[in-house]
């Protein structure tokens, strides 16, 4: 009793199965799409709820941040800070990725465009915030260093002044002409150091203008300036007088080795002069008399010493040096010595001049 199926109900059976088939198919790709969007959609926000945690996370930390107490905490922290810009810049790449996100979610004009395009909104806001928090931070750490760096090169300008007052106050002017010369050497080597910090301190006040409001009108900070400025020029007027009093120095020890060498000639011709006897023979005459000759040339040189240390007695007399006394005496004993030694010459030339003459008369008799 078989009998063969019809085949057009096969065809039908085939073309039905291939229908549901398709459909099967179409639902599937709709549904594998829905997910797509629907995980796009969520990853999108679950990456701004970190971005937001993250610029969260900054804000308190920029919150509690000082600009620190010092220069070395001040470059500890702007250390840091650069470290976290570097942070903000990989963040700032992420979030440019996500919102790339968005805005093609938003382009899809899904149900969820509203909430993605409010929360685009919001994480914008936060993070233009952040940022302007961040360069706020920056711009408060370049100012306190910018301080604190003039802060500290204040300190070493006024400690070094301090210093080389110290040294320019002294009032060891040297034992002789040796030492009087090496400590006059060694204050000309301050001056020329002083001369050029004078740049430093002129340099002061533009740097001043250029710090932050509220450090540069700060009292104390100009008061600083101040006594740094007052400094210096009592410095400059203190090596003046310590080179003026040098040079006293110095001249008086030379005075005193000229005024030493004059007297040891004088102390040789007065004893030879004390001890001549005026010979009676015209021979010996004309040697002595030949000797005098040379002894003229002598005593013009001399002559030429002694009024040389006669200015300068003068000079430091004039000048008010605190060893005028000493000195004047010095000089009235020199003189009075070259005085006797002038006497006993002329006593000495008359002498020989009334012997000549004796001789001179007796050849004509």
């Amino acid at each position: 009793g078989y009998q063969p199926c019809d085949p057009q109900i096969i065809c039908n059976r085939v073309n039905h199965v291939q229908t549901c088939l398709e459909e099967l198919e179409e639902l599937a790709a709709k549904r594998r799409k829905e997910l797509e969007d629907s995980r796009q959609l969520w990853t999108f926000f679950q990456e701004m709820e970190e971005a937001e945690a993250w610029i969260r996370e900054k804000e308190k930390i920029l919150a509690a941040k000082s600009c620190g107490r010092d220069l070395s905490s001040v470059v500890s922290l702007t250390s840091k800070h650069k470290t976290m810009l570097g942070e903000l810049g990989s963040r700032r790449a992420l979030l440019h990725q996500t919102m790339k996100s968005g805005e093609k979610i938003l382009a899809k004009k899904s149900l969820s465009s509203a909430a993605v395009q409010e929360k685009m909104r919001e994480v914008c806001l936060r993070w233009k915030k952040l940022e302007e928090v961040t360069g706020l931070h920056q711009q408060r750490l370049e100012d306190a260093l910018s301080f604190f760096q003039f802060s500290a090169e204040t300190d070493d300008l006024v400690a070094w002044l301090q210093d080389a007052y110290r040294v320019a106050s002294s009032d060891d002017f040297g034992h002789d002409e040796h030492s009087s010369r090496a400590l006059l050497r060694h204050h000309r080597a301050l001056v020329e150091q002083l001369e050029k910090q004078r740049a430093a301190v002129l340099a002061l006040r533009r740097q001043l203008a250029l710090l932050a409001p509220g450090h540069r009108q700060a009292v104390d900070v100009q008061i600083r300036v101040v006594e740094v400025e007052q400094l210096y020029g009592e410095v400059a007027e203190v090596a003046v007088l310590r080179t003026q009093w040098l040079q006293d120095a110095l001249a008086v020890y030379r005075m005193f080795a000229e005024v030493h060498a004059c007297e040891v000639w004088v102390d040789e011709k007065e004893q030879w002069l004390e001890r001549m006897e005026v010979p009676e023979e015209l021979d010996e005459v004309e040697v002595v008399q030949h000797r005098f000759e040379s002894l003229d040339q002598e005593m013009n040189s001399v002559m030429g010493r002694i009024l040389d240390v006669n200015q300068v007695v003068q000079q430091l007399v004039d000048g008010g040096h605190p060893s005028s006394d000493e000195v004047r005496s010095c000089q009235d004993h020199l003189n009075s010595r070259w005085n006797r030694v002038v006497e006993l010459v002329e006593s000495k030339k008359s002498q020989l001049s009334s012997v000549l003459k004796i001789q001179n008369f007796l050849l004509e008799c």
